[in-house]
């Protein structure tokens, strides 16, 4: 059986381009995958299938590819912007991989943390936990049924605006704006459908797009070039570009956060479980925080003591004195080791030259519906 680490290791691979025997094994996979979305969306478009509405506006964000797009800090920036204009929000998440299933849960009703990582999921615990400052609060609410959770928390909460994230391929609620991340390094991602490749929808799909948010713009080639690209997709749709900018790291033991100073200068394991942990280690050299060793986990891993105590030999291997971690990783991690554990915190400025994105969003909330 895998460990955990060489599960990693065989997603990277994956991610990184399979060989071209393996490519021709899943290209059949692929095609099939094509053609069920193909049926999928026509199956809405004819009314087959029923699309539901909820009595509030629906914000949804999402992407492309399978992960490390950035759709969380996307999420969070959303909700303290709307807020910010007096908009009474909402975060609601599948909870992918929470323990509690498919049941309807608050994670945090803006005030109180209700739920704990496991049973909430690593993103909506992370949401949860970012959002605590935002003044009038921003609850959190995980269930599989996005429509009968999106009912149950507009009758909890009332809002003005429902933000769902991981919503692009999500058909069944109807969203009044959707909300597209593609990291600009690689926005195809490995290229091809799953599973040959990570996209989870043609390039086409971008037509569904009402505004794009480009990720990792700071470290992207020629953004011109990839905004021409997209404009044949996407014609109409404004387009930001995100860059992510370092928020301080907290000492788990404490919940402290300090300036990038305290581990400047400190010897450092990193480790990470997201769908690109080799993007944490490089944002970590980045900062001057260069670590002796990454060790990368499968995305959502659900950490346990033996996790932690291997990470804690590895680090006395290569001479680490502290771990250092995503704080999505963070919310997921039990803290019973003897080493310091650090988590980075991040956040995302869109660079909306005009305001022309912001505009479009408010232009399009502020729209009647049909």
């Amino acid at each position: 059986m895998f460990t955990a680490i060489q599960r990693a290791r065989v997603v990277r691979a994956w991610r990184e381009g399979l060989p071209a025997a393996w490519d021709a094994v899943l290209l059949p996979a692929a095609v099939a995958y094509g053609a069920g979305l193909a049926l999928r969306r026509l199956g809405y478009a004819s009314g087959i299938f029923r699309r539901r509405s909820l009595p509030c506006r629906v914000v949804g964000v999402g992407n492309l590819t399978v992960g490390g797009t950035g759709k969380t800090p996307l999420v969070e920036l959303l909700a303290r912007a709307l807020a910010a204009r007096k908009q009474r929000v909402v975060v609601l998440s599948r909870g992918y991989g929470r323990r509690a299933g498919g049941a309807v849960a608050a994670v945090t009703d803006g005030g109180r943390w209700l739920l704990t990582a496991r049973e909430a999921g690593d993103e909506p615990a992370l949401l949860a936990r970012r959002l605590a400052d935002v003044p009038g609060s921003v609850p959190v609410v995980v269930g599989r049924d996005r429509f009968r959770a999106g009912l149950w928390a507009v009758e909890r909460f009332r809002p003005d605006v429902l933000l769902l994230d991981d919503g692009f391929q999500h058909w069944r609620l109807r969203k009044d704006v959707e909300v597209v991340c593609l990291d600009a390094r690689a926005p195809w991602g490995s290229g091809g459908l799953l599973p040959r490749g990570s996209l989870r929808e043609p390039a086409a799909a971008l037509g569904r797009a009402d505004l794009l948010v480009l990720t990792h713009g700071d470290a992207a080639g020629d953004l011109e070039r990839l905004r021409a690209e997209l404009r044949v997709w996407a014609p109409t749709a404004p387009i930001a570009v995100g860059a992510y900018e370092p928020d301080g790291v907290m000492e788990l033991g404490s919940g402290a956060v300090y300036p990038l100073e305290a581990l400047r200068g400190t010897s450092v394991l990193a480790f990470a479980g997201i769908a690109v942990p080799e993007n944490f280690a490089g944002t970590l050299r980045g900062l001057g925080i260069g670590p002796r060793d990454l060790v990368a986990f499968p995305d959502h891993h659900p950490y346990g003591a033996g996790d932690l105590a291997g990470l804690e030999a590895r680090a006395r291997e290569v001479g680490a004195t502290a771990l250092v971690t995503t704080e999505k990783d963070a919310v997921r991690l039990p803290l019973t080791g003897t080493l310091p554990v650090w988590a980075l915190r991040i956040r995302l400025r869109l660079d909306d030259a005009g305001g022309a994105w912001w505009a479009a969003l408010e232009a399009r909330l502020a729209t009647p519906r049909p």
